[in-house]
């Protein structure tokens, strides 16, 4: 259980509405993991509870019908849905189903809002900054976005951006010298994020992306020289993984939201 939920129990029993006997059998129940098994998938319904955030589906490799399955199965448990990597003709299904969702063709993501009007609030803006070298690393840094909008969050794009242009960043600098977070999307030799962490005080997290010639193999090289970066604010996922690095940089934002709330 989250504090927040123990808190209302003690209150509860405090007020006399509720017997510390119900009370604790209604932590009993609510303590207990939670998933629920559908032909096609097992679905961690108690995710939020542990993580801070829903189950997000990677649809790669699911069948339209089981996305289908699978997202109204979250929406009936009053979850925010969030789908990554998925196919233009799955998310043509999925759309058909449930007309409200949100199809990003670049990112290749699909949100469903959740029904609860306690996840209609305004965006928190200002905290998060998505950077890209070039434009081909767009598609990266949009599955970023599309990670940091489902956590309710409007992160701050800032496109093309690379060290081929030295003058583009510091253009751009009042716009990542106050953020919780820095995300750096670049290929080619992957530079762009140890140039961005000499800028700032907060972490950056870079991701290599496949974006290059030959000798970049397919992002390798990207990884390995955000892996030896020399500024100390820089940390790395994996290839491509925009996702991952959307959903730490909203982590980090949480936090400090926490810590300047308490």
């Amino acid at each position: 259980m989250s504090d927040d939920q123990l808190s209302q129990l003690f209150e509860l029993v405090r007020q006399g509405t509720l017997s510390v006997e119900q009370a604790v059998e209604q932590a009993q129940e609510q303590g207990q993991h939670k998933s629920a098994i559908l032909p096609s998938a097992n679905i961690d319904l108690d995710r939020s509870a542990r993580c801070g955030y829903p189950e997000v589906i990677y649809c790669e490799g699911k069948t339209s019908t089981a996305l289908v399955e699978i997202f109204t199965l979250l929406l009936e448990s009053k979850q925010r849905c969030l789908g990554t990597r998925i196919s233009e003709e799955q998310a043509e299904t999925v759309l058909k189903q449930f007309p409200q969702a949100i199809y990003n063709q670049v990112a290749r993501t699909i949100r469903i809002p959740e029904i609860d009007a306690a996840f209609d609030e305004e965006p928190i803006t200002g905290k998060i900054a998505v950077l890209t070298a070039g434009t081909s690393d767009r598609p990266v840094a949009e599955e970023a976005m599309e990670t940091l909008i489902w956590m309710g969050y409007q992160p701050d794009l800032i496109v093309d951006v690379g060290v081929a242009g030295p003058h583009r960043l510091i253009e751009q600098l009042p716009r990542i010298q106050n953020v919780s977070a820095i995300i750096v999307a670049a290929g080619m030799e992957g530079a762009l994020p140890s140039v961005v962490g000499g800028w700032v005080s907060c972490p950056v997290i870079a991701v290599p992306t496949s974006v290059g010639y030959g000798a970049s193999l397919g992002g390798l090289t990207a990884l390995l020289g955000m892996l030896n970066s020399c500024a100390a604010n820089v940390t790395v996922v994996n290839i491509n993984a925009g996702f991952k690095a959307g959903f730490i940089a909203g982590l980090i934002a949480d936090q400090q939201r926490s810590s300047s709330e308490s």
